[in-house]
Protein backbone atom coordinates (compact mmCIF):
# COMPACT_ATOMS: atom_id res chain seq x y z
CA UNK A 1 0.00 0.00 0.00
CA UNK A 2 1.51 3.64 -0.98
CA UNK A 3 -0.20 6.63 0.59
CA UNK A 4 1.61 10.10 1.25
CA UNK A 5 0.85 12.92 3.41
CA UNK A 6 1.58 16.79 2.48
CA UNK A 7 4.13 17.39 5.99
CA UNK A 8 6.38 14.93 8.27
CA UNK A 9 3.78 15.48 10.89
CA UNK A 10 1.03 14.37 8.31
CA UNK A 11 2.96 11.39 7.48
CA UNK A 12 3.46 10.70 11.01
CA UNK A 13 -0.21 10.93 12.08
CA UNK A 14 -1.26 8.35 9.29
CA UNK A 15 1.29 5.82 10.24
CA UNK A 16 0.58 6.03 13.58
CA UNK A 17 -3.45 5.44 12.54
CA UNK A 18 -2.65 2.74 10.39
CA UNK A 19 -0.61 0.65 13.44
CA UNK A 20 -3.39 1.84 16.00
CA UNK A 21 -5.92 -0.03 13.51
CA UNK A 22 -4.16 -3.01 12.93
CA UNK A 23 -3.34 -3.09 17.13
CA UNK A 24 -7.16 -3.37 17.49
CA UNK A 25 -6.84 -6.97 15.81
CA UNK A 26 -3.68 -7.84 17.32
CA UNK A 27 -1.54 -7.46 14.12
CA UNK A 28 1.68 -6.17 15.20
CA UNK A 29 4.48 -4.75 12.45
CA UNK A 30 7.88 -7.09 11.65
CA UNK A 31 9.67 -3.75 11.54
CA UNK A 32 8.78 -0.14 10.86
CA UNK A 33 11.95 1.97 9.45
CA UNK A 34 12.33 5.75 8.72
CA UNK A 35 9.71 7.29 11.83
CA UNK A 36 12.28 9.54 13.03
CA UNK A 37 12.71 11.54 9.65
CA UNK A 38 9.26 11.11 8.22
CA UNK A 39 9.66 11.38 4.87
CA UNK A 40 8.91 8.01 3.82
CA UNK A 41 8.10 5.64 6.73
CA UNK A 42 7.59 1.67 5.78
CA UNK A 43 5.71 -0.73 7.85
CA UNK A 44 6.49 -4.10 7.21
CA UNK A 45 3.14 -6.14 8.19
CA UNK A 46 4.16 -9.63 6.03
CA UNK A 47 1.66 -10.02 3.88
CA UNK A 48 1.19 -6.08 3.30
CA UNK A 49 3.75 -3.45 3.24
CA UNK A 50 2.38 0.15 3.95
CA UNK A 51 4.81 2.78 2.55
CA UNK A 52 3.82 6.34 3.89
CA UNK A 53 5.39 8.93 1.95
CA UNK A 54 5.51 12.90 2.12
CA UNK A 55 4.29 14.03 -0.98
CA UNK A 56 7.68 15.12 -2.08
CA UNK A 57 9.51 12.47 -1.63
CA UNK A 58 6.62 9.99 -3.21
CA UNK A 59 7.25 12.14 -6.16
CA UNK A 60 10.92 11.65 -6.56
CA UNK A 61 10.80 8.06 -5.74
CA UNK A 62 7.51 7.07 -7.98
CA UNK A 63 7.36 3.85 -6.68
CA UNK A 64 4.26 3.45 -8.21
CA UNK A 65 6.43 2.81 -11.71
CA UNK A 66 7.54 -0.48 -9.93
CA UNK A 67 4.28 -2.11 -10.55
CA UNK A 68 2.83 -0.06 -13.53
CA UNK A 69 0.93 -3.45 -14.74
CA UNK A 70 -0.62 -4.66 -11.78
CA UNK A 71 -4.19 -3.87 -10.63
CA UNK A 72 -5.27 -0.95 -8.61
CA UNK A 73 -7.55 -1.51 -5.77
CA UNK A 74 -9.23 1.15 -4.41
CA UNK A 75 -9.28 1.49 -0.35
CA UNK A 76 -12.46 0.85 1.18
CA UNK A 77 -14.68 4.51 0.73
CA UNK A 78 -11.91 5.25 -2.09
CA UNK A 79 -13.71 5.54 -5.66
CA UNK A 80 -11.87 3.83 -8.31
CA UNK A 81 -9.17 5.78 -10.65
CA UNK A 82 -11.01 7.17 -13.46
CA UNK A 83 -8.55 5.49 -17.07
CA UNK A 84 -7.25 9.35 -17.13
CA UNK A 85 -6.16 9.73 -13.80
CA UNK A 86 -4.22 6.23 -13.55
CA UNK A 87 -0.50 6.62 -13.56
CA UNK A 88 1.10 6.28 -16.63
CA UNK A 89 5.24 6.46 -17.19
Amino acid sequence: MICSGESTTQVKAIAEHIEAEFLKDSIKPFSVEGFSHAHWILMDYGDVIVHVFQDETRSYYELEKLWIDAPRIPAEGERPPRKSERYHS
